[in-house]
């Protein structure tokens, strides 16, 4: 139990320090993620620093290596000779015994040193006789050299009679100093004594420093040279790009004279170059459509305004037919009938086009109000009743019991209500239409659920375009003019609202409009859900969203 309590606690801690770490990281992170300027730079910074540092190693350690080298060499050379001179010296005496050895060891010892006596940690030369105990040991200078001259190299020079060398930091007179150390056999008459010659290491110590503190410092610099050279350069390229970027976000918004400063012939200038003249062709592309579209909604604006004058006339002379219509004979007044409903229709698509040129041209404006949802539902219920009843099917309406109070346009909210039941009813097939409302504090949605042929996969967004419909070959039961819910979309949009489109073959269809309790707020979240609840859990169905 305790190790299982640690271990949370530590979880527990690690989780709080990485997202300390986060915190204090964020902007590093967010700069590498936005700069490609900083991780060109430092990309290149750590490439060289590792390149540059294993080359400053390599010759830092290959000049120490031929600085000790050389100093090896001319210890070895200088050993051979005092070895020869120190035989020459020492032959004359038979035995170890000879009372006049000693004073020749310390003769021989005095000669064959080459320092300056007072130098500290200078030269030193020393004869010992490991196999002669009774012989004493002379060193010149006179220094403890037994941190110098260790076991391990007695033995190697003594027992085994080879000429050994080893390298060794040892304190002498209070000071510490590295030093060569070589060990030679003597030979004599009565066997052989040791030589060690000792040689400081200090100048090539200081020498190796030097070369290191060079091979640093130049390589810190070009360190850095590389870096400022790799940013000016990535500042050569990256600058154009971000140009680029700026002029093509104030292209995005519309700032269509926007252009690239050319400079030179290289290859920045010739992607300045491309980039205005793809400018150029895309503004004058835009003005073309824009201009076609302005035509378009004119001449649909006109034609509409136009058709109103004959239309009036024509109306004025159906109607005096059809309230004659039982005069005539009964195929002359099924014309009169048939003519007065396609007068009504095509009265119904002029009016429904001016509204839509009203949208195109940006000129709709929303009267918007405190209003309650409640009546107008129920206003739009009992008009649509009739059809209702004529399709065989039953509306019913799940209202609260409280009024809905919204700043809405009650003619346009009215208007999308209206075509949304009436496209239930008309897809229906005698099955019941729901429609249902709901409030929270920020939104109002009102849901429309029918059990009729439904939609197929993709349809939830065609269903909003102009003149489309899902089976062209249906005839129309409510006589609409198909640009109903291309105009709902718009009303929806103009009150910063949502109408959404759900439906799935054989399950049938429903739509969602969900709308600001106050104009100007921005929609989060609808209180209705899109898929209806009741829908069978085996079958799938994608909602669309068009707001």
């Amino acid at each position: 139990m305790p190790v299982r309590r640690v271990l949370r606690v530590a979880r527990r801690y690690w989780r709080v320090v990485s997202r300390r770490l986060q915190q204090y990281t964020a902007p590093a992170r967010r700069s590498w993620r936005r700069s490609l300027q900083l991780r060109v730079v430092t990309l290149t910074l750590v490439a060289s620093s590792l390149l540059v540092g294993t080359f400053g190693w390599f010759i830092a350690d290959r000049s120490a290596k031929i600085l000790l080298s050389r100093t090896q060499d001319e210890a070895a050379t200088s050993l051979s000779a005092k070895v020869e001179w120190a035989d020459s010296q020492l032959t004359v005496h038979p035995q170890a015994r000879d009372p006049e050895l000693p004073n020749t060891i310390n003769a021989t010892v005095i000669q064959l040193f080459d320092g300056d006596p007072a130098e500290d940690g200078g030269t030193m030369v020393s004869i010992r006789a490991a196999q002669h105990p009774e012989l004493k040991s002379v060193t010149v200078p006179d220094r403890n050299t037994d941190e110098l001259i260790t076991d391990e190299l007695v033995r190697a020079v003594s027992d085994s009679g080879q000429v050994a060398h080893q390298i060794r930091t040892a304190e002498i007179n209070g000071k510490t100093t590295k030093y060569l150390v070589y060990g030679s056999p003597v030979p004599t008459k009565f066997g052989h004594l040791e030589l060690y010659y000792m040689v400081p290491l200090t100048s090539e110590d200081q020498d190796a420093n030097l070369i290191r503190t060079t091979v640093l410092a130049t390589g810190l610099a070009l360190v850095m040279l590389l870096g400022v050279v790799a940013g000016l350069v990535t500042r050569l390229v990256v600058t154009p790009v971000r140009v680029a970027a700026r002029t093509a976000q104030r292209l995005s918004a519309g700032l269509l004279d926007q252009r690239m400063k050319v400079d030179g012939e290289d290859d920045l200038a010739l992607l300045a170059a491309a980039f205005n003249q793809m400018a150029a062709n895309l503004q004058r592309q835009i003005v073309r459509l824009e201009e076609m579209s302005r035509l378009q909604r004119r001449f649909t604006s006109d034609v509409s305004h136009e058709l109103r004058t004959p239309l009036t006339t024509v109306r004025m002379a159906a109607d005096l037919i059809f309230s004659e219509r039982e005069e005539f004979d009964p195929a002359v007044a099924r014309s009169a009938e048939l003519l007065q409903a396609e007068l009504d229709r095509f009265e119904d698509l002029l009016t429904d086009l001016l509204e839509i040129s009203r949208f195109d041209a940006g000129f709709a404006a929303l009267d918007a109000e405190h209003t309650d949802l409640v009546p107008i539902v129920q206003r739009v219920a009992d008009r649509l009743a009739g059809l209702a009843e004529r399709a065989g099917v039953e509306m019913e309406l799940r209202l609260p019991d409280t009024p809905v109070i919204a700043e809405v346009d009650p003619r346009r909210v009215e208007r999308v209500l209206r075509n949304l039941v009436g496209n239930a009813v008309e897809h229906a097939e005698a099955k019941p239409v729901v429609v249902t409302m709901t409030t929270d504090e920020a939104a109002v949605a009102v849901t429309v659920r029918d059990y009729g042929i439904g939609l197929k996969p993709g349809e939830e967004r065609l269903v909003f375009n102009r003149f489309w419909r899902a089976d062209p070959s249906r005839a129309r039961q409510t006589g609409g003019t198909g640009l109903g819910l291309s105009i709902s979309v718009e009303d929806a949009r103009l009150h910063g609202g949502w109408l959404e489109a759900w439906g799935a073959p054989g399950e049938g269809a429903q739509f969602r409009l969900t709308l600001p309790v106050r104009a100007g707020d921005r929609l989060v979240a609808a209180p209705l859900p899109l898929i209806p609840r009741d829908r069978p859990a085996t079958t799938t169905g994608e909602p669309a969203e068009v707001s």
